[in-house]
């Protein structure tokens, strides 16, 4: 009895084996009749017109055809990233064409193959590890990340009318919560803070939250990651690794304005970000539609959430901003004696660059400490000649177009754009007026100045304000308001 069982479970077994042969057989002659290769290279030729070449590149040409099983076409992809990407922007138009060859096709799957899920999810792991790092790790750990400076935090941040706005939006990114506005777009000139506002909220971000992913980098390192996965033909890990972050900071992002293959990647890693309800903060040293060479599409995307304007310091601020750091010195410096004057001397001297007025201060310090004498008026002069020298106010011509913009409330762009409505040709006649008597330029630089007009453009312009001023006491009370405003 025993014996019979056995036979008869053999039976079954080589049966069973012979039918799985047999079914995979049919799979497989399935596989190979239902579309051929020759097949898919017209269907990816079809493709390339139909999305585009930049999107062909990047999203059709790695997909890698493995067949039909009942009614399904299965493809290799590299990532899932790539998969869930082009099934979710291309999905519809690859089905399409796939049903013009072959009707019976359903649907689309795509797969990671076995032989290189493990080493492709190991390289995307160790990616994702280093954006997951805090920036506060030892250094020696390699991070994509640019290093936080652990002195730009929020409470070393001396906030004043100029940077208030800056201040309270960065604050309420920061704190995290429903995504209000997004991007968050600061920008301003050299020295103003908007470093320190980035770093300010990356610090308080992954202190309230040390499980986020927040990724901060300049737009140049930004450029040179870009052309590394290119170099080294690892553009999907790179895309996966910028899209997994749930904050993305990129600072100086001008820089990126005329390469078009970076502004391409970071339009699509803006899109895919903002899709998803992931933060998004960049900066810049002018507001995204004065960025010369930067794409329009990409312009509109950064105008889309809230730009804010970091102005340029008044004598409050920086009186305010030399005595925190004195605060600071003072644990260094205690027995060193300062004339208040000083400080005062100071912020209204060097009111360009606060970082030019923070050095100066440390100068100060570490030269009285050096040769044992309070810092007095005497020692400032001595000490910060050449300082003092170089900052000497000097007004320029695009402080005079910013100057007279905010003054008639019309945008900088349209003022020295193209359009000739009197809305904007008069402000653009007052700032050349004021350029010409203010500045030493000549009147051809001027002219390039304000959209690369002509000279003889400029001159009437010129001839035009100085015969109204004596005609209009409208005219003349804005000449000297906005006079007064530029030699504060």
């Amino acid at each position: 009895m025993r014996a019979s069982l056995l036979r008869l479970f053999a039976c079954y077994e080589i049966m069973k084996n012979r039918f799985d042969c047999t079914r995979m057989f049919v799979l497989s002659a399935g596989w190979k009749t239902a579309m051929t290769e020759e097949q898919w290279s017209d269907i990816q030729h079809t493709l390339k017109t139909t999305v585009g070449q930049n999107n062909y590149v990047n999203w059709i040409s790695p997909l890698d055809f493995n067949g039909v099983i009942d009614g399904v076409a299965l493809f290799d992809v590299p990532t899932n990233f790539l998969g869930n990407y082009v099934d979710q922007n291309f999905g519809d138009v690859l089905l399409a064409q796939l049903g013009q060859v072959v009707p019976d096709i359903r649907r689309i799957r795509f797969q990671v193959p076995a032989a290189r899920t493990q080493s492709t999810q190991s390289m995307y792991a160790a990616d994702a590890k280093i954006s997951a790092v805090p920036a506060n790790v030892s250094p020696d750990e390699k991070l994509p990340s640019a290093p936080l400076d652990k002195r730009f935090t929020f409470d070393t941040f001396v906030v004043g009318k100029p940077n208030e706005l800056a201040h309270a939006a960065a604050r309420r990114v920061a704190e995290g919560g429903p995504v209000s506005f997004n991007p968050l777009f600061l920008y301003g000139g050299v020295g103003l803070g908007k470093t320190h506002l980035m770093h300010a909220i990356s610090w308080e971000m992954q202190n309230r939250r040390p499980e986020m992913r927040v990724l901060y980098l300049s737009a140049e390192q930004f450029m040179y990651r870009f052309v590394q996965a290119l170099r080294d033909r690892k553009m999907m890990d790179f895309k996966e690794l910028f899209r997994s972050v749930d904050v993305l900071m990129v600072d100086d992002v001008q820089f990126i304005a005329g390469k078009d293959s970076t502004q391409e990647e970071f339009f699509h890693t803006f899109n895919a970000l903002v899709d998803h309800n992931k933060q998004i903060i960049i900066s810049a040293d002018r507001a995204p539609g004065e960025i010369k060479d930067l794409e329009d599409r990409i312009k509109s995307r950064l105008q889309s959430g809230l730009v804010v304007d970091l102005h340029p310091t008044d004598y409050e601020l920086r009186l305010g901003i030399l005595q925190s750091k004195v605060e600071l010195h003072r644990a260094q410096y205690a027995n060193l004696e300062l004339d208040e004057r000083v400080l005062q001397f100071l912020a209204l001297r060097i009111s360009t660059n606060v970082r030019v007025l923070e050095g100066a201060l440390t100068r100060l310090f570490a030269f009285a400490s050096l040769i044992g004498r309070p810092i007095d008026m005497e020692l400032t002069q001595d000490c910060l000649s050449d300082i003092l020298r170089a900052s000497e106010r000097k007004i320029t011509i695009e402080e005079i177009q910013r100057k007279v913009s905010e003054h008639y409330n019309i945008r900088l762009s349209d003022m020295i754009g193209p359009k000739r409505v009197r809305s904007y040709a008069r402000p653009r006649q007052v700032a050349m007026y004021l350029s010409k008597t203010m500045t030493s330029r000549s009147l051809p630089e001027i002219g390039r100045r304000f959209g690369g007009r002509d000279h003889t453009t400029v001159m009437h312009g010129v001839k035009r304000i100085e015969a109204l001023k004596i005609q209009d006491g409208q005219i003349a009370e804005d000449l000297e308001l906005l006079r007064r405003a530029l030699e504060a």
